[in-house]
């Protein structure tokens, strides 16, 4: 079920409009105040505070248990260390939203499922798919919603795609060429000096950054894949490629750092869109802030410097202890002989997504970054839509963050079963699948893998 979008009416300017009438907030607890679980997910109660009341949190860093307290008036006795501390006590809250290390995320959901909570699961599930399946598995059994954070499928953009694929005015679908541009800063901060770098710690790639992209051709397709085969590798950003006199940490007298991109300095400092010196000018806050508020909670020139002189996030980015990939191409057979091609890669000046869409009577063409849809019908004129013009909220994934927050909340309000949501556990397992399945293949020199088998033979448990 899907609420369409109305008339802006929330100060942030979020365009939801409700179909229902809350009766009263839904009551939530936050496992997680980073990026995503305090700027997007918690953030939610000052978009739409009739919506979702935050009640409790947990989050190991004190300064970021305490701005939680204060910003959304969470009662100090039910601000935690740990989620484990929060799971100690009886239900606190309808919701769960579940936004820790990849990891911890199934162990964490299974028990508060089992104390009666409905899940908000950030991406991916688990690295592991047997992990996945459990968590599937006990939604059934407890009869709990469990919603993934594919918020891809809530994007006006993507919505507006699927809509013409399913109207037939390009024919039947043939043929999709997906291209992820990274951005080359987005990966030095986030999978080489960031969370993400070590696919031991969190997950391969293919699946910490591009389930997503899994995600929406399940989605846009309508279908089952059936098969995959993946390459990719780390080309840059290791020792072997480190450029002559480049020192250890980027302010330790850098003898490469006129000429690197990818100097904390620039990222972190001077740049024009990343800059805390941008953050400053502009007086931004949250995720706007992003990625200076990664680095600390006070978003000052001084304190960034202080991050990137002695944390991570000032490394050298040819001597981190990444080991995820920095480019990948995934290709993948559907139902009916529907083939998809998949391109990720670090390597790009601009971020965002590109589709094109193929069908027997026309094709579509789309650039997320931009909003701009064109549709063709073979011999015809292009028509042209411009998403970013006509949609109202696109702030968070393209407007996909608050639509999907709102859809789970009035879905749990509701008290609607499991499997009717967008994103439900069930219908976004399969981009899982698909990732592992492809990193398997990539591991194993490309071998083509099919998805039947890989799930029956348990493979996925050698990765």
């Amino acid at each position: 079920m899907y609420r369409t979008c109305g008339i802006c009416k929330y100060p942030s300017g979020a365009h939801i409009k409700e179909d229902i009438n809350m009766k009263r907030p839904v009551t939530a607890a936050i496992a997680g105040l980073g990026n995503r679980g305090n700027d997007i997910y918690a953030h939610y109660q000052l978009v739409a505070p009739e919506e979702m009341k935050v009640v409790a949190v947990a989050d190991p860093v004190a300064a970021k248990r305490e701005a939680a307290r204060e910003e959304y008036g969470v009662a100090p006795e039910n601000c935690f260390e740990t989620v484990e501390d929060l799971l100690k006590q009886p239900k606190l809250a309808d919701i769960l939203v579940i936004a820790t290390q990849d990891k911890q995320h199934v162990t964490q959901a299974v028990e508060a499922i089992k104390k009666g909570y409905h899940i908000l699961c950030e991406k991916p599930i688990s690295p592991s798919l047997e992990e996945c399946l459990l968590l599937q598995k006990t939604a059934h059994e407890y009869g709990r919603m469990v919603a993934v954070g594919h918020v891809l499928r809530y994007t006006p953009f993507y919505s507006k795609i699927k809509e013409v694929i399913e109207s037939g005015q390009i024919g039947d679908v043939v043929s999709v060429q997906g291209l992820e541009n990274v951005k080359y800063w987005h990966q030095a901060h986030s999978f080489v000096r960031g969370n993400w770098r070590d696919s031991v710690e969190t997950s391969p790639m293919i699946l910490a950054k591009c389930c997503h992209d899994m995600d929406i051709f399940v989605w846009l397709l309508g279908k089952k894949c059936e098969r995959v085969s993946s390459y990719g590798s780390t080309y840059l950003f290791k020792e072997s490629m480190a450029p002559d006199g480049c020192a250890m940490r980027c302010l330790d007298g850098c003898a490469a750092k006129e000429n690197c991109p990818y100097d904390a300095e620039k990222i972190y400092i001077t740049d024009k869109g990343t800059g805390i010196r941008n953050v400053v000018e502009k007086n931004l806050t949250g995720d706007d802030a992003w990625p200076c508020c990664v680095l600390s909670q006070t978003l000052t020139e001084e304190a960034i410097y202080d991050q990137i002189k002695t944390g991570p996030y000032g490394r050298c980015v040819y001597h981190c202890d990444n080991n995820v990939v920095d480019h990948q191409v995934v290709n993948m057979e559907f139902e009916g002989g529907v083939t998809v091609n998949f391109t990720m890669s670090a390597f790009t000046s601009g971020g965002g997504r590109d589709i094109k869409v193929m069908g027997t009577m026309g094709d579509i063409i789309g650039d997320l970054h931009t909003g701009i849809v064109k549709v063709t019908n073979f011999g015809k004129e292009t028509e042209v839509y411009d998403i970013n013009a006509t949609a109202g909220d696109l702030s968070g994934h393209a407007g996909g963050d608050n639509r999907l927050i709102h859809d789970f909340l009035a879905a749990v309000e509701e008290g609607e079963t499991k499997g009717q949501l967008r994103t439900g556990v069930d219908v976004s397992i399969q981009s899982h699948i698909i990732a592992l399945a492809a990193e398997y293949s990539r591991i194993h020199e490309g071998e083509s893998v099919a998805l039947d088998e890989f799930i029956r033979s348990e493979r996925y448990k050698e990765l």
